[in-house]
């Protein structure tokens, strides 16, 4: 049985598992599969989007498939959660990243 297997599975027995999601997302990442990457993260942001720890990965991931505004907005969504529950350090990696990419003038 494979990792994602492994990590399907528990899923099935907790499908609301915030972390469940989060693991699954960076498996498909290390396997390359930036769209499968994409889509759960996704999932995770609509189920628990106070789940600060998915916004850098998940911009990362449009980055990776050409989508610099995509995320230039995931980054600065981020940052907005990151600030709610006094995550500087979250913060602080979400606005590193955001200004590599450009400024709000580029995305406007």
């Amino acid at each position: 049985m494979t990792r994602l297997d492994q990590l399907k599975q528990l899923l099935d027995e907790s499908p609301h598992d915030a972390f469940l999601h989060f693991a699954l997302a960076k498996e498909y990442e290390k396997l390359g599969d930036d769209q499968q990457a994409l889509d759960w993260f996704e999932r995770l942001r609509s189920q628990d989007p106070a789940y600060v720890g998915l916004y850098y990965h998940l911009a990362k991931v449009y980055e990776r498939l050409g989508q610099p505004g995509e995320a230039f907005r995931i980054y600065t969504e981020g940052m907005e959660v990151a600030r709610q529950q006094g995550d500087q350090h979250a913060l602080s990696e979400l606005a590193g990243a955001r200004l590599i990419l450009g400024d709000e003038e580029d995305f406007a």
